[in-house]
């Protein structure tokens, strides 16, 4: 792909640099990655057009703020191909081949060092000619980043780094989290000190910044980052009242300490059994490892908007906190008003409509799978239908989000065998639940047509209702069969009739 870039930009008789994080991860990790960041010199418009004419890509102007042009393209293009449009023999594209690239072509402005010197960390300011890829000492680093990258530190390029571009200040803490390097103590201070700035970027890259971090290996630890920078409070300023909220006995943490923590247990019950006591009582699957890898919203799995979830699953407890008759602290409503703040707060930070309707149904829902516990009783296969209807595609995430909260509400004072019993209540749900007949997508015993042409009765309310009784019925395994369906249906119409006889009685008529 490189060579082939190198024909293409020759061509054109332009100057062109590998730049940026490519550079960077294929001297950190001796192999070239799929996103090419290249540097040109003046207008980026024409190089970006004719890569995207040569390899069948698509031009995604990034803003004139970023000065840079994305070209996506659908692999190595058609250079194999004769006059005809067919492939010469031996010249079949693999499948790697196929695969889709991203190239991020930027313009600059004097010479190469110069625009080095104008980026935002050592290990970000280091170049070489495309056409020298990859011959190591062809790397230019005017600014030490090799040195940077050798000592794992992150370091930014002067006191104006953040101020000429405040994003940098969230990228600089992804950079340290995804390369796992530590943030060095003068860019540390200058984080801290430009904090205030990070209100000036817009909502869109906030959140592009912010999911990243939360999508990697040990976020709990970067919220404490982010937190300790005081941009946190920038991108969830809802949470700042969580600090120093007490909560009753069976609470290890304060709110605080119980969401970051439920984060952290959000991401671990997902990464399998792990040879441990705690995570091997949790039902994990080929089929959950599959259901959180899928996508979910804005370029993220199902799995990091669990963690987002866990965010806000507390997040209206300080508002909502009162003292009982007893004496006992209790949190009433904090579930509703907690889905409320998610959908305003992600909204601001322009999450996907269906990122916000999944996070905020989660939040609304995560204390029903412990509430359909009948004392000591498992939840019935009623309630446990019920739960899949309303909780939709959402339920089983709203499962592992209710595991999580367990854990992270017990902390250090964690009951093995009643972690045990707690972890074995939500499979026996989730068993349930997604097996046949509960599935949503199972053929229905009885349908509304059956009903209207069975009892010679007209649509109606009442016939929903019927049916959603029937479903029941049928997901507790008390009937199986359309004629069990139809005698059920007439003693539940019979009941109806009788609940609406007497309203009908009131002026003395029958």
């Amino acid at each position: 792909m490189l060579n082939k870039l190198a024909d293409c930009c020759s061509c054109l008789g332009v100057d062109v640099y590998l730049v940026g994080g490519f550079v960077r991860d294929w001297l950190l990790y001796n192999k070239p990655g799929r996103d090419i960041d290249i540097a040109v010199l003046g207008s980026p418009t024409i190089v970006a057009q004719a890569i995207a004419d040569k390899f069948g890509g698509t031009v995604i102007p990034l803003g004139a703020d970023h000065g840079v042009i994305r070209v996506v393209t659908s692999g190595i293009g058609d250079s194999s191909q004769n006059e005809t449009g067919q492939r010469w023999p031996g010249h079949e594209l693999s499948e790697q081949d196929q695969a889709p690239w991203t190239i991020d072509v930027e313009g600059y402005s004097g010479t190469i060092e110069e625009d080095l010197q104008r980026r935002d960390f050592s290990i970000n300011a280091m170049a070489i000619r495309l056409d020298d890829w990859p011959a190591m000492d062809k790397v230019i680093d005017p600014i030490g980043g090799r040195s940077d990258l050798v000592q794992k530190s992150i370091q930014s390029l002067g006191p104006n780094v953040f101020k000429d571009d405040p994003g940098r200040l969230m990228r600089a803490v992804r950079l340290a989290a995804q390369l796992k390097f530590r943030i060095n103590p003068v860019t540390s201070k200058s984080i801290a000190a430009n904090s205030t700035l990070l209100a000036n970027v817009s909502p869109e890259r906030v959140r592009e910044e912010f999911l990243n971090i939360l999508s990697l290996d040990g976020a709990k630890a970067q919220l404490e980052v982010l937190d300790h920078f005081k941009l946190f409070e920038h991108v969830i300023p809802e949470l700042q009242s969580a600090k120093g909220v007490d909560q009753p006995n069976e609470h290890y943490w304060d709110v605080w300490g119980h969401t970051i923590h439920t984060v952290e247990f959000a991401e671990l019950i997902t990464k399998g059994h792990q040879n441990s006591p705690i995570y091997s009582c949790v039902p994990w699957t080929l089929e959950s490892e599959s259901h959180f890898a899928q996508h979910a919203t804005d370029g993220h799995t199902r799995a990091t908007v669990l963690k987002l979830a866990a965010l806000f699953h507390d997040i209206a407890k300080p508002q909502t906190k009162f003292e009982d008759e007893t004496g006992r602290t209790r949190f009433f409503g904090h579930s509703e008003e907690g889905a409320e703040i998610a959908i305003s707060r992600l909204g601001h930070l322009r999450v996907s409509s269906k990122g916000i309707d999944m996070v905020s149904k989660m939040v609304e829902q995560h204390l029903r799978p412990t509430g359909m516990k009948d004392g000591d009783e498992w939840p019935t296969n009623r309630a446990i239908h019920r739960y899949f209807r309303d909780v939709g595609d959402v339920a089983i995430d709203t499962l592992f989000l209710c595991m999580a909260d367990y854990l992270g509400a017990k902390g250090p004072n964690l009951v093995h065998e009643q972690w045990l019993n707690h972890a074995r209540m939500v499979g026996h749900i989730l068993h349930v639940g997604t097996s046949e007949p509960v599935s949503p997508t199972t053929t229905r015993l009885i349908t509304g047509k059956d009903l209207m042409a069975h009892f010679e009765i007209q649509p109606g309310p009442e016939i929903g209702a019927v049916l959603e009784r029937v479903e029941e019925a049928r997901s507790a395994g008390e009937i199986e069969t359309k004629e069990q369906a139809l005698e059920m249906a007439a003693n539940a119409l019979r009941y109806l009739a009788e609940q609406i006889a007497p309203e009908s009685c009131h002026d003395g008529s029958k």
